[in-house]
C-alpha cells in the first residue's frame, strides 16, 4: 500500500490508514482527543538543531533533505516497523506545517520510499 502525507489539522478518511504524526513538537492548537492519531513518532521528527536550522525556509530544502536522512540513517529502529507496515497497508505521515512542498513528513516519505522500493528489489 505505502506510505501518504497529509496535514494533521485536515480530516481524518478511512484511506488514511494507520496515521503517524511526525512532528517533535504536538501541533498548535490541536486537542489531543480530537487528532485521529495511532502514534506519535517524536523519534522520527528532525533534531531541534535541523529543525531550527530549516526554518521551513525553501531555499534551504535540499540541505534540509540531506540532513534529515543522514539522521534518519541512524534511527532505523524507530522507521523500520512504519515499512513493514507499509508493505501492506496504508501509512499516512501527518505534520503540522503549513508549507504542504516543504516539510519534514514530505522528505521522510521520500526517504522511506526509497527504502521500501529497495527492501522489494532484494
Amino acid at each position: 500500500m505505502g506510505f501518504a502525507v497529509k496535514r494533521v489539522y485536515e480530516p481524518a478518511a478511512p484511506d488514511d490508514g494507520y496515521r503517524v504524526l511526525v512532528d517533535r513538537l504536538w501541533p498548535r492548537g490541536l486537542k489531543k482527543e480530537h487528532a485521529a492519531i495511532d502514534l506519535w513518532a517524536k523519534e522520527l521528527a528532525p533534531s531541534t538543531v535541523l529543525r531550527q536550522w530549516f526554518g521551513h525556509d525553501p531555499a534551504r530544502w535540499e540541505g534540509f533533505r540531506h540532513r534529515y536522512a543522514g539522521e534518519l540513517d541512524g534511527a532505523a529502529e524507530y522507521w523500520r516497523p512504519l515499512l513493514a507496515r507499509a508493505a501492506h497497508h496504508r501509512v499516512t505521515l501527518l505534520y503540522g506545517a503549513r508549507d504542504e512542498a516543504h516539510n519534514n513528513a514530505v522528505a521522510l516519505k521520500a526517504y522511506l520510499d526509497d527504502r521500501l522500493a529497495a527492501d522489494g528489489a532484494a
